[in-house]
């Protein structure tokens, strides 16, 4: 019986490594390894459903993220199309028992999946696609809105501007992506206003979980004394531009070149709110900070080395902070994050960890292809993998082999047919063409609306 269950998790596991193209054979194939996807069978509580067993559920989770119509009924079609390919008897396509076995997967081991896989991959990048020998991590903020429902607003509250019932409910995510691969590494998830939930605040919960001489690249906003001596007491490095409120005096400090020095910043007296007063007490009195002037925008870091990190470099190697931008603009625009669709608040956790989850495999792929076939991970189209990933998702399932390695390398190929970051052309204003449509807004809750016009 041991024996039974053992193959029958061990198949599980085959066929969910197929399904998201993790074969053996191709670099980065241990990105979510087997003992993640086991957790996950353990942690599911009373996965007793033989059709919806959770990895099937997770697989079905991330086809609805993935998909254009993302609805739980085109989720439950896709498993009945799988197990029509694999020969299996037909199941009704209501969505009940699927949405039940969704919220049996554990909320816990689908973050960890997504931030394993993320840093798996962030590790193994090749040394081509590093700067200077640097695994370099990108930080921001960004927000996601979902449905009216009573929990999601005792969770994550409507913007105090907007009146009860004419608003969404909002949650902040701060998140940590791969500048190599693109893949999320580490994220935090809190309300979008009250106490400590701020961007800083959120992304104390993550400084641990950036590397020793890793490179980190942040906006402004992060230029603030605690977050930089916390990433300097643990070895991480940090490129940032000036907070608007600083000045710098080039006069003082160490000179190392024209608008170029090392400089001391004294511990302000008041901590921020989001650090205890034991570990502020802590940190050094007096912290040693570069500060460059390059084409009158000032950038601080921890490189203190001007031979082998002229200013200039650095101020041209900070334009790649916006990549998380596009990273962000993928998951919100392209895979319609920006709305979520869960009615509760653990719901909604587990859609937004799906997403990172589903964003990270696509990742995964497109590097894999990248390593085999030539070029850089960020220069591949992720919305072309993501189309192609989506439709391989069914028919890989079953696949073993010369067959399932047939259908991977073609995938590959198109992968990298479909380059980016290529064009060249004049800017562009920051308006649409394209008028909405002439619908009044909404100025009353929409049950008062309707009994309204009912009458």
């Amino acid at each position: 019986m041991a024996n039974t269950t053992q193959y029958s998790l061990y198949y599980q596991i085959r066929a969910f490594k197929n399904s998201i193209l993790q074969f053996h054979s191709f670099p980065f194939s241990e990105v979510l390894n087997s003992d993640i996807l086991r957790q996950i069978i353990e942690d599911s509580a009373h996965h007793r459903d033989r059709v919806f067993t959770p990895l099937v559920t997770l697989s079905a989770f991330i086809y609805q993220v993935l998909s254009i119509d993302g609805s739980c009924r085109q989720a439950v079609s896709h498993i009945l199309s799988d197990r029509l390919q694999q020969g299996h008897e037909a199941i009704s396509i209501k969505t009940g028992a699927y949405c039940k076995a969704r919220n049996r997967l554990p909320l816990k081991r689908l973050k960890q999946a997504v931030e394993s896989s993320g840093r798996e991959l962030h590790k193994q990048a090749h040394k081509a696609w590093l700067w200077k020998g640097h695994h370099t991590l990108l930080v921001d903020g960004t927000t996601v809105l979902m449905p009216d429902t009573l929990k999601n607003q005792q969770s994550f509250p409507q913007q105090s501007c907007q009146k009860q019932g004419l608003g969404f409910p909002i949650a902040r995510i701060v998140g940590l992506t791969s500048l190599s691969v693109g893949t999320v590494t580490a994220y935090c998830l809190g309300a979008f206003q009250g106490k400590g939930s701020g961007e800083t605040s959120l992304f104390s919960q993550l400084i641990s979980s950036i590397s020793k001489d890793e490179l980190l690249l942040a906006d402004r906003y992060y230029c603030t004394w605690a977050i930089i001596a916390l990433l300097q007491q643990q070895g991480s490095h940090f490129l940032v531009q000036n907070h608007v409120q600083r000045k710098p005096d080039f006069r003082t400090g160490k000179r190392l070149g024209k608008k170029d020095h090392l400089v001391e910043w004294k511990k302000p007296k008041r901590k921020p709110d989001w650090i205890t007063a034991a570990d502020y007490n802590a940190l050094p009195e007096i912290i040693i900070i570069r500060e460059v002037r390059v084409k009158g925008r000032i950038y601080v870091t921890t490189l203190n080395d001007e031979r082998k990190y002229p200013k200039k470099e650095l101020a041209e190697f900070y334009t790649q902070r916006w990549k998380i931008e596009l990273d962000f603009r993928s998951l919100k625009t392209q895979m319609k994050m920006d709305m979520l669709r869960c009615k509760s608040p653990e719901m909604v956790e587990k859609e937004i960890a799906v997403n990172l989850l589903a964003y990270n495999l696509i990742r995964a792929n497109i590097a894999r292809a990248v390593q085999a076939e030539g070029g850089l991970p960020r220069q591949v189209s992720f919305m072309t993998a993501a189309q192609l990933f989506n439709q391989r998702i069914s028919t890989t399932f079953a696949l073993t082999k010369k067959a399932l390695k047939h259908v991977i390398d073609g995938i590959f190929e198109a992968i990298v047919s479909i380059a980016i970051g290529q064009q060249k052309r004049q800017k562009q204003p920051r308006a649409i063409k394209r008028r909405p449509k002439s619908y009044p807004l909404l100025t009353v809750p929409r049950k008062d609306a309707c009994e309204a016009i009912n009458l």
